[in-house]
């Protein structure tokens, strides 16, 4: 148990586990900066619903372990003070009890061998309190893995194992391998709050940094077209910075949430959303932006040894491999207005970079009759083994 001293005691009068603290003064912070971090303390019944409320505040620090406090009570860590969430006091950490970040040490406390731990996941990913994991073909013991991953992020509930995505529909392939099961959470980025259920609808953490720069590159007042908005990845950042946003979604599910998020994220009012295909709404929008997040996943953007000569889909091409991104290309441009920004994503092997998502580009620029501006292209992560997830931002006079 770390010592913990109370930072909040002028702030406001202790009462009880109702109680919302009063907002911590700088002069406070600045103590707390200087001699620990902050934790909240909670009832233990409570943990459960408090780190829950936490994480959807987007305070909760998973890098700290929950430990015991004084009188029954529960000392959670957090990154500020919250002020959603019902605690009975705030606490400076003195000596805080770090988690364990590496799952090969976990495992190997466990009696993993050397030949064991080569087999054991690379990398995962958090979503809200799910944690989604690829487990290799070879490895020992899944089980194991997934209650070594709970044991590393305090707050999570639940362990998925992610076999990929499938069908138009986007639709995410995964086993429960541990922890509850209801896998409905909230991931929060920045601000922005993400209502979603990983076993129903896709959610990647490595476009983090460009959901971000989405809600930072939009202009206030424009007006943008997201072409694929799933559960309002681009939507929300861009309505949250004030622009009026035109979004379709054609998975069910994935509207749903759409349509939750953006009531939850107070922005329902600039976004008008649509259960539909893109190609049957485009027509009828000017925008000065367009966001195409879906790269589809045609032979030529999976494999990096593909030609990328016939990107078509065959009568024996199944229907996971329809309609690549860069056949949506007529349909954003003929939305785009005069001197608009668009934002093209694609998946390409790493060795025709940068190459063929201009080139396909400025072939479909072409035959509309107009011209490529200014172009800048962006790595956003590796999508595969040689395969890597860009964004060209272009301006098409």
């Amino acid at each position: 148990m770390s010592d913990e001293r109370t930072v909040n005691d002028d702030n406001h009068d202790r009462g009880s586990s109702d109680e919302v603290p009063s907002r911590v003064t700088d002069d406070v912070l600045d103590r707390v900066a200087e001699d620990g971090p902050l934790a909240v303390l909670v009832p233990e019944p409570r943990t459960e619903i408090a780190i829950e409320s936490l994480r959807t505040e987007g305070v909760y620090d998973d890098e700290r372990a929950i430990s015991p406090s004084t009188d029954g009570k529960i000392a959670l860590p957090v990154t500020r003070p919250p002020t959603e969430t019902q605690v009975d006091d705030i606490v400076r950490q003195v000596d805080p009890t770090y988690r364990t970040t590496d799952l090969d040490d976990v495992l190997e406390t466990q009696g993993w061998t050397e030949a064991d731990l080569e087999n054991a996941p690379g990398s995962w990913a958090v979503v809200g309190d799910v944690v989604l994991v690829t487990i290799p073909p070879a490895c020992p013991d899944e089980e194991a893995v997934a209650d070594a991953l709970l044991d590393l992020h305090g707050g999570a509930a639940t362990v998925l194992a992610d076999e990929g995505i499938d069908g138009v529909g986007r639709e995410p392939q995964t086993r429960h391998l541990a922890g509850e099961r209801d896998t409905e959470t909230v991931h929060v980025e920045h601000g922005t709050h993400y209502a979603l259920d990983p076993s129903e609808v896709m959610f990647s953490p490595g476009n983090q940094a460009e959901r971000v720069r989405m809600g930072d590159v939009v202009e206030t007042d424009e007006q943008v077209l997201d072409m694929f908005a799933g559960i309002g990845y681009f939507t929300l950042p861009m309505a949250r910075a004030g622009a009026s946003v035109t979004a379709t979604e054609l998975n069910p599910t994935a509207f749903r949430y759409l349509l939750e998020n953006a009531v939850a994220n107070g922005v329902a009012d600039r976004i008008d959303a649509y259960n539909a295909d893109c190609r049957d709404v485009a027509p009828d929008v000017d925008v000065d932006r367009v966001v195409m997040g879906y790269y589809g996943t045609s032979a030529a953007d999976s494999d990096p040894h593909h030609s990328g000569a016939d990107t078509s889909r065959s009568s024996e091409e199944p229907e996971s491999r329809a309609n690549a991104g860069h056949e949506f290309l007529p349909v954003a441009l003929d939305a785009l207005e005069s001197g608009g920004t668009l934002h093209y994503h694609e998946a390409c092997p790493e060795n025709r970079l940068p190459d063929r998502p201009r080139s396909r580009l400025g072939s479909a620029v072409a035959d509309t009759g107009r011209e490529l501006v200014d172009v800048e292209q962006r790595r956003v992560k590796t999508h595969s083994a040689g395969v890597v997830h860009a964004v060209l931002d272009a301006t098409v006079e």
